[in-house]
């Protein structure tokens, strides 16, 4: 009879796998518990100085802040508060790197293994919503099941393109991941998920290396997508509507809710469409009443923006301040100025150069990292990127870093 034997780099994809599915319980104390726990208990005796190019920005971007704390009065807890948010990506990519400890971790597996299973978990939780709560409303579906995934996402791309990756499914287990992956990521109805989809394939399918085929490819897509968008945007569509209908009138918002200048908070329609929006511009304001001195370094730690009026959240509770906002950039405006977005910047430039390796796999690899970064200008916009609560792609870019690393290793071993 064969014994499972259990290996080092088996335990630590297990704590990987705790440390993602922990976000999905939208518990930050307890994200952030079990996260700083795995940090201590995988300390390495090394590190490579890409990994700490790439926090340094964070880390500067939590010095301004305190640093511009002294010249405002914030409440402490508030201030508390704000050290776990803003230390959070570094702790997600330290982590990550951390849990990769050899070339011969199965990272690319376990990424889609996690997936699967949390793509059962939300199915399941659909099911039982429809059938026992019967639930049809999309909005409200969300509200049990979850707003979007980007880990899903990302184990549906490699399964998509496992060979790249020299993984080898069964063609049954294959289309089951494929299913069951693909089908959960598109019910969470997230534009965000669905534009970080295009992004990932399309940087795997080489789209991003410019030359006759790729132009091509890029203007035939822009022009599906603005042909699309027209014949959205002259439906008639209703805010409460159900099922694609619902979807459909995002994607018809989407342009003005995270752009537009003039939101009337009066308006209940207009407030709650361009609520992101909204959020952006009297931050920006409010920063600005201050002088100077905030717009280049923020209002510090535990600082906040007034709403000037109730904020209903989708856990019941009602704000009339907020000091994390929809926007990555904004918040760090709040907290750490322009000095601070300079940074945030610095950071995803960082993350976009990419060596080209002779290696096919490492440059693949490489690729999921790019076409991150590509992702992450976005998603800092509209989902607060690597410091929202849920999150877990800090630790996805750490892990697939150390594993590059250990793989351009290897190689230089072997040769």
């Amino acid at each position: 009879m064969t014994k499972l034997k259990i290996t080092k780099d088996l335990g630590y994809s297990i704590l990987f796998a705790i440390c993602i599915l922990v976000t999905y319980l939208d518990v930050y104390e307890l994200t952030f518990l079990i996260w700083t726990i795995v940090f201590f208990i995988t300390i390495k005796r090394k590190y490579s100085v890409t990994i700490f190019q790439l926090i340094s920005p964070f880390i500067a971007i939590i010095v301004i802040a305190s640093f511009s704390t002294l010249f405002f009065k914030n409440d402490f807890y508030a201030i508390i508060r704000d050290i776990t948010y803003l230390v959070k990506p570094i702790l997600g990519l330290l982590l990550g790197y951390q849990l990769c400890r050899s070339a011969n971790m199965k990272v690319i597996e376990t990424i889609i293994y996690v997936g699967f299973i949390i793509a059962i978990i939300h199915l399941l939780i659909i099911v039982k919503s429809i059938y026992i709560y019967k639930i049809l409303n999309i909005h409200q579906l969300r509200l049990y099941s979850g707003y979007f995934s980007d880990f899903e996402v990302y184990a549906f791309i490699l399964v998509l393109f496992h060979k790249k990756f020299d993984i080898d499914f069964k063609k049954t287990f294959y289309y089951i991941l494929i299913l069951t992956i693909g089908l959960s990521s598109f019910l969470y109805l997230s534009r965000a998920n669905f534009l970080q989809g295009i992004i990932l394939y399309l940087v795997l399918k080489g789209y991003f290396s410019f030359n006759r085929r790729t132009i091509l490819v890029l203007l035939s897509l822009f022009t599906i997508s603005a042909v699309g968008y027209s014949l959205i945007y002259n439906m008639n569509l209703s805010r409460n509507g159900k099922g694609l209908e619902a979807l459909f009138y995002k994607i018809k918002n989407a342009p003005t809710e995270a752009f537009k200048t003039k939101v009337d908070k009066e308006d209940w329609a207009d407030f709650n469409d361009n609520y992101r929006a909204y959020e952006n511009v009297i931050t920006y304001k409010q920063v600005k009443n201050e002088g100077a001195l905030a717009v280049v370094i923020g209002k510090g730690l535990g600082s906040k923006v007034n709403l000037g009026q109730k904020l209903y959240t989708n856990d019941g509770s009602v704000l009339t301040q907020i000091s994390m906002l929809h926007n990555a950039y904004m918040t760090v405006y709040l907290k750490a100025g322009i000095i601070g977005v300079f940074f945030l910047f610095y950071f995803l430039r960082l993350l976009l150069k990419r060596k080209k390796s002779d290696d096919v796999y490492i440059n693949n690899l490489s690729l999921l990292v790019f076409a991150t970064a590509i992702y992450l200008i976005i998603d800092n916009w509209v989902l607060l990127g690597l410091y929202l609560k849920t999150e877990s792609k800090a630790i996805v870019i750490g892990i697939l870093l150390a594993f590059i690393e250990y793989n351009k290793n290897k190689k230089q071993e072997i040769e």
